[in-house]
């Protein structure tokens, strides 16, 4: 999503009392099972040193902040000098960009905290993503937390952004929406990857209006149980793309479009 970003930087001891976590721009929340896990197994002979943008005179920790918290815990909860890399010269949005992309000992981020960061760093893939998305309606859950109108898919609903452009994108996700209301369970994987590959297969065949009008007649958990309930019949995605076809079919003859997959 983004280019590399390469920065000098010094080796420093800092005192974990100094050290900055953004949370509120792109940083994901601190762990506590994380931290404890990280902790029991930790080793100072292989582990990461913290990094660190040293901007306007602050330390803020763009990589490592469960490692920073098992040091602490690993010394009793007392604050401690910690060998952190500390980077100059980096915005705070090229801070964001470095976390999106950190693979540090404490795991790397969700892919929801990472589209967070991106966003914040001006990524244009992301910020695409996410106005295509909120145009129509729905918004990014980035915490991956299902509710009404709440896209918590965020690697599928990516995917076919990436696969079918935000026009087709949106329309796919217009469609979901207005045909169950934003209910939980119509965003699913599943049903937002079977949606979207039907749009891109079909465009310029299908009925847009008969396809809202077909959605609401099931359940929004059909697409999901019956492509589940299909094993290895069909691979991948397209269970979920037959399960579409059919729900578009229904019992019409006039307006059935054929199986091309």
């Amino acid at each position: 999503m983004t280019e590399d970003i390469v920065r000098p930087f010094e080796e420093k001891m800092v005192s974990s009392a100094l050290l900055e976590i953004p949370r509120n721009t792109y940083q994901r929340n601190l762990n506590p099972e994380r931290v404890k896990r990280i902790s029991h197994s930790f080793d100072e002979r292989i582990a990461n040193e913290p990094k660190v943008s040293l901007r306007d005179g602050r330390y803020i920790v763009f990589d490592g902040q469960h490692v920073i918290a098992a040091r602490v815990d690993k010394n009793s909860g007392e604050e401690l000098p910690i060998l952190c890399k500390v980077y100059s010269g980096l915005s705070d949005q090229e801070e964001a960009s470095l976390f999106a992309n950190q693979t540090g000992f404490g795991g790397p981020p969700s892919i929801g905290m990472k589209l967070r960061a991106l966003v914040f760093a001006g990524d244009p893939e992301a910020v695409n993503f996410l106005k295509a998305t909120e145009e129509i309606g729905l918004r990014i859950d980035y915490g991956q937390h299902k509710g009404r109108k709440r896209v918590a898919c965020i690697a599928a609903a990516l995917t076919e952004f990436r696969k079918l452009g935000p026009v087709k994108y949106q329309e796919a996700m217009k469609m979901i929406l207005e045909g169950w209301d934003g209910d939980p369970d119509s965003l699913r994987a599943e049903t937002v990857t079977g949606v979207c590959r039907f749009v891109d297969l079909y465009s310029g065949e299908y009925d847009p209006k008969r396809m809202v009008k077909r959605l609401r007649t099931v359940d929004p958990l059909k697409i999901y149980r019956d492509g589940k309930a299909m094993g290895d019949n069909l691979p991948g995605y397209k269970k979920y793309l037959y399960q579409v076809l059919l729900i578009y079919n229904g019992a019409s003859k006039k307006a059935a479009l054929p199986m091309k997959f």
